[in-house]
């Protein structure tokens, strides 16, 4: 039978380097990964670059171009995409962020860009939306956790623009930056004078918070100061089903990813960075009854290599081996395994190499790969392929590809 739907499996910062401590193997090497090898040797192989080679993709654009929908003409920043994942409606001319709660020291500096993976900001971003007040700008503000250190920010007013820069160093050992104008337009003056209101602000109702005081007695980094990056106004997007003529829903604990689903018109199936992956793959299966794809993002391999923690990361990849043994009994299905980007441990960030891709569904042309990383995948029949190939790929193998010509 040829199959008829398809899962999109991403492993978020699946892709790495050599690390010393594995023995100079990638964490998908030296990981035991039964299942994701099961699905390489039944299945055809190859490494996808994204965006395009060379190219340091965020989540925000390569999730995007997965989809099908190219960054370049779409991406109108991450802020709004966030924002919508977090729960924020976001209505022509506002303006989304991103946020990151972040630790400063007593001079200033920033110590930790993440607060040390606080995980959970609720109480502490309540205060913050309650207490910072921009009526004297006549803005107001909307300010949602998000998940772990993460939140997003939306500004609501007139005369507000996105060309705004962030006052995220991306480094410790200094202070965060002032937010400036990214033109010459009074409205991108004064949004950014705006912002640095909303950043002096809430690093007072932070810094004495309870919430904090407590972390500080406990010796754990406090949540006092916010950074905001990635502004932008929500993009207009066609949505998935009409672009694809497929329905479908997201599975992501990730609010970024969850926000870009829902933006192009995904069904939002609700899950949280606790939800264990057994209980994430069963609502994936539950989906795929009810619709033609399903996009699935598992998170935290990217997390471990942002923290430079290869031996948590290939155990992190077994874990998700483990929990996908139910998607071999749907023969219905097209199964698609990438990451968004690869994050190597060594480098703790995002880096252009590209991502294993595993293709496995009938009508696939098996080749002779049989393991799951990044070497042996890329001897595999389909070579190297950007990113915004994937869908066209997986439409034609499920039959679902308009002729091109007559």
């Amino acid at each position: 039978m040829t199959a008829s739907k398809i899962l999109l499996l991403i492993i978020d910062g699946v892709g790495d380097r050599p690390c010393g401590v594995l023995g100079n193997k990638t964490p998908l090497q030296a990981a035991k990964i039964p299942n994701l090898d099961r699905l390489a040797t039944e299945g055809i192989c190859g490494i996808m670059d994204p965006i395009a080679p060379g190219v340091r993709g965020g989540s925000d654009t390569s999730h995007l171009s997965l989809l099908g929908y190219d960054p370049h003409i779409y991406y109108t920043g991450r802020g709004p995409l966030e924002a919508a994942g977090c729960g924020i409606k976001m209505e022509p001319g506002m303006i989304g962020f991103r946020a990151n709660y972040a630790t400063i020291d007593d001079d200033g500096n920033v110590i930790d860009r993440r607060a040390g993976r606080i995980p959970d900001t609720t109480e502490i971003t309540a205060a913050v939306k309650n207490g910072v007040d921009l009526s004297k700008y006549g803005v107001e503000i909307e300010f949602s956790p998000g998940t772990g250190h993460r939140a997003a920010l939306a500004l609501k007013g007139k005369g507000l623009s996105a060309a705004v820069s962030s006052n995220d160093p991306k480094k410790t050992g200094v202070q965060p930056k002032t937010i400036h104008p990214d033109d010459d337009s009074k409205e991108a003056a004064f949004t950014a004078e705006v912002c640095n209101e909303f950043s002096r602000q809430a690093a007072e109702i932070l810094k004495n918070h309870p919430v904090n005081l407590e972390r500080k007695a406990r010796g754990e980094f406090p949540a006092n100061v916010v950074l905001i990056r990635g502004a932008g106004e929500m993009g207009v997007y066609e949505t998935f089903e009409e672009k694809h003529e497929l329905s479908g829903s997201v599975v992501a604990a990730a609010a970024l990813i969850a926000g870009i689903g829902s933006s192009v018109g995904l069904e939002r199936i609700p899950v949280l960075p606790t939800t264990p992956l057994d209980e994430q793959v069963r609502l994936v299966c539950r989906e795929l009854e009810k619709k033609d794809f399903v996009l699935f993002n598992v998170k935290t391999a990217d997390e471990y290599g942002h923290d430079g923690k290869a031996v948590e990361k290939t155990k992190y990849l077994e874990e998700v081996d483990a929990a996908l043994l139910p998607f071999f009994d749907m023969p219905e299905l097209m199964i698609a395994v990438c990451g968004d980007h690869s994050t190597p441990c060594t480098i703790k960030e995002h880096s252009a190499d590209p991502v294993p891709l595993i293709l496995h569904g009938d009508g696939t042309r098996i080749d002779l790969v049989t393991n799951y990383d990044e070497i042996s995948c890329a001897a595999g029949g389909l070579c190297r392929i950007s990113g915004g190939s994937l869908m066209p790929i997986l439409l034609d193998l499920i039959d679902k590809t308009h002729k091109y010509g007559a």
